[in-house]
């Protein structure tokens, strides 16, 4: 077992390298800019949902009470004419992308913590590289990337978005093993 301690090489190379490859993938590569599309007369809806002064927070549309209400005719119908929707709304203010980018940072170290910790319990000093990248990388590739399936399932996210980010992930946890198993404690 290795003190998670002993891992902060791995544990901020990784998360470096992670940051560099997500720029790379949103800046240079930007095949997530399909992501979202554009609303249709955007600026009219935009209008039309400002007047009611919505505070940030997710909503849901139409939104029933409860199950009772939900198996309604009257509910049914209104999510038969629609709009049907999940909708997110944020402050009213210029994107904050270098506190984004700090949050993404801390969460790259956070999911090296986990790995460093799985596989210092599952692997001892002097580990065989395969063996503590295919532990690092099966954890960081479970942090990344598996909890955004439910996005896809449960708020309709668009698959082609939600595969888009999984390779991601792939990406993430194969460099992150790689450079945990570089760095790996000897014996």
């Amino acid at each position: 077992m290795e003190p998670i301690i002993q891992m902060w090489l791995p544990i901020l190379l990784s998360a470096v390298a992670v940051f560099i490859l997500s720029s790379i993938i949103h800046m240079v590569l930007k095949y997530h800019n399909t992501d979202f599309q554009p609303l249709p007369n955007e600026e009219q809806v935009m209008e039309d949902l400002g007047k009611h002064n919505l505070p940030p927070g997710e909503y849901n549309f139409p939104r029933a009470k409860d199950m009772k209400e939900m198996g309604s005719p009257e509910f049914i119908e209104k999510m038969k004419k629609g709009p049907v929707g999940f909708m997110t709304v944020m402050e009213n203010a210029p994107p904050n992308i270098g506190k984004q980018l700090v949050l993404w940072f801390i969460y790259s170290i956070i999911v090296g913590i986990f790995a460093a910790y799985i596989a210092g319990h599952g692997l001892g000093p002097g580990a065989r590289y395969l063996a503590a990248f295919r532990l690092v990388g099966s954890t960081a590739f479970v942090c990344y990337g598996l909890a955004l399936i439910q996005n896809s399932i449960w708020y309709k996210r668009g698959w082609a978005s939600t595969s888009k980010s999984l390779f991601d992930s792939l990406i993430y946890a194969l460099f992150t093993a790689g450079i945990f198993a570089w760095l790996w404690p000897a014996a």
